[in-house]
Order: C-alpha cells, then structure tokens, then sequence
C-alpha cells in the first residue's frame, strides 16, 4: 500500500485554510447583522448640541502666529 504524503498533506493544508476562510466569512456576516442591529436599536444622536459650533475670534492673530512659525522655520532649515 502506497502513501502519497504530498497529496495527503495538500488536502489537510486544503481543509485548514478552508476551515479559517469559512470562518473568516461566518464572522464577517455576524458583524455585519451585529452592527445592523445596534444600529437599528441605539441610533446616534442628532442633537444640535452637540455639534461643535464654529468658533469665531481673533482669526487674525492666529494665522499671523502660524505665519511667523513658518517663515521661522523655513529660515532655520534653509541650511
């Protein structure tokens, strides 16, 4: 009786790697469905309250001290 290992290995490394890949699959479906039903469940919320409002000041003075930074650092590394 003759045993051909290579064959017998390749359908093991066959079944594994099919074993995972339909696992793989399984749980890429039930986090699917899962995050369907949290979703349906606990919406989030729209309150306008919660949005962060845009903040309106001295815009000015900000881009002028991000300005300067930069031209400090250009002249810096101009090396």
């Amino acid at each position: 009786m003759e045993v051909n290992y290579i064959y017998e290995g390749l359908k093991i490394m066959l079944l594994g790697m099919g074993t995972v890949f339909m696992f793989l699959i399984v749980m890429i479906v039930m986090m699917n469905i899962m995050s369907t039903v949290v979703h349906r469940f606990f919406p989030e919320p729209n309150d306008a309250e919660n949005t962060p409002s845009p903040v309106q000041g001295n815009n000015a003075k900000k881009i002028a001290a991000i300005t300067a930074a930069i031209i400090h650092h250009r002249q810096v590394t101009k090396g």
